[in-house]
């Protein structure tokens, strides 16, 4: 994998601000420039697939995200998904332009096509099928409405981390789930991890409710949720899955800060499987979802409708894969 060392010199920093910024250090001072290129330098470095011969210029795709250059920072999922997405077009000779979706009369029929990156409301949906009718939803299930998408299998992800937890003997498991809502409506968005969670618990018997939490999908959302939970003394499992990694890594920041060793008091997994969790001290079990493989996989497959008409929609669901680190074992003996 890609060292510190690697990461700073591609950056233009030095290997001490890289590791600050790596493990989310609220205390040091970087301009926001200095930071996005630090992860993008992070996972692009994770990413092995490299561009052989330029082609000729295929065409013009439109993207949409719902996530800003901030939002990405706090939570990586989405801008290596992007960056998969970047890289593919260039290799496949497409030029890709931001969209915005800023009014109703937004007319972009002059681009081959549109990716729509992320969660959509009602009136964002509306704006953009109005404004193309050649569109690919990643990370969201447009099927129903008569597009194609790319999801994640969160079934077979949860699968793997309960399985997991028993393995290692745990029966009290608990999950702290993402909140989400659409930018403009707010329109809350359902966590699939939280329902195929309760539904595997459920039939093996092991469901507790208590051991269900909810947190903003950001390091500063998890680390305040487990600071809170250890202030109150509420109980808690002896292995706790998180909905995403950067909240992962606030709750490991919280529980070193009150004395918790992770795994021998409590064990730890994230999801996503981002650049930077290998950094971490414990390194961060997860589920890597093949979010640059993702970005790719959407520019391909919005070739393959650019040219050659496809007479349904499909939903394509990509599978994820367990990354054991450091941060499980088994449960406490007094647990």
């Amino acid at each position: 994998m890609a060292t510190i060392k690697d990461i700073a010199k591609k950056a233009n920093v030095s290997p001490a601000t890289v590791s600050r910024v790596l493990n989310y250090d609220p205390d040091i001072s970087v301009a926001p420039q200095t930071k996005k290129r630090i992860f993008e330098v992070a996972e692009s470095l994770n990413y092995t697939k490299h561009l052989k011969n330029q082609p000729v210029r295929k065409g013009h795709i439109g993207l949409f995200q719902w996530y800003d250059e901030k939002e990405e920072l706090e939570d990586l999922y989405y801008l290596a998904i992007r960056l998969g997405i970047e890289k593919k077009a260039e290799e496949l000779g497409y030029r890709i332009e931001k969209v915005p979706l800023s009014n109703d009369a937004a007319d972009f029929s002059y681009l081959d096509g549109i990716i729509a990156l992320g969660k959509l409301d009602t009136n964002e949906l509306s704006r953009l099928t109005k404004s193309h009718n050649r569109l690919l939803f990643v990370d969201f299930d447009a099927l129903q409405l008569g597009y194609d998408s790319i999801i994640v299998d969160f079934e077979q992800a949860m699968r793997l981390v309960v399985d997991y937890f028993l393995h290692y003997g745990h029966t009290q498991i608990g999950i702290v789930s993402g909140i989400e809502a659409t930018k403009a409506l707010k329109e809350r968005v359902t966590d699939k991890r939280l329902f195929y969670f309760k539904e595997i618990l459920t039939r093996l018997g092991l469901f507790n409710e208590q051991f269900i939490y909810q947190s903003d999908f950001t390091v500063d959302g998890g680390y305040q949720l487990i600071k809170q939970l250890l202030h109150e003394q509420k109980p808690l499992p002896t292995a706790l899955f998180v909905s995403n990694d950067a909240m992962a890594i606030g709750i490991l920041r919280g529980l070193q800060e009150e004395g918790y060793v992770v795994p021998r008091d409590i064990s730890v997994m994230g999801f996503n499987d981002i650049s930077v969790v290998k950094y971490l001290q414990p390194a961060l079990s997860t589920i890597r979802v093949y979010t640059e493989w993702m970005g790719e996989l959407s520019v391909s497959t919005m070739d393959e409708l650019i040219t050659h008409d496809s007479p349904v929609p499909r939903k394509i669901t990509v599978g994820s894969e367990l990354i054991a680190r450091d941060s499980v074992s088994t449960p406490p003996k007094e647990a």
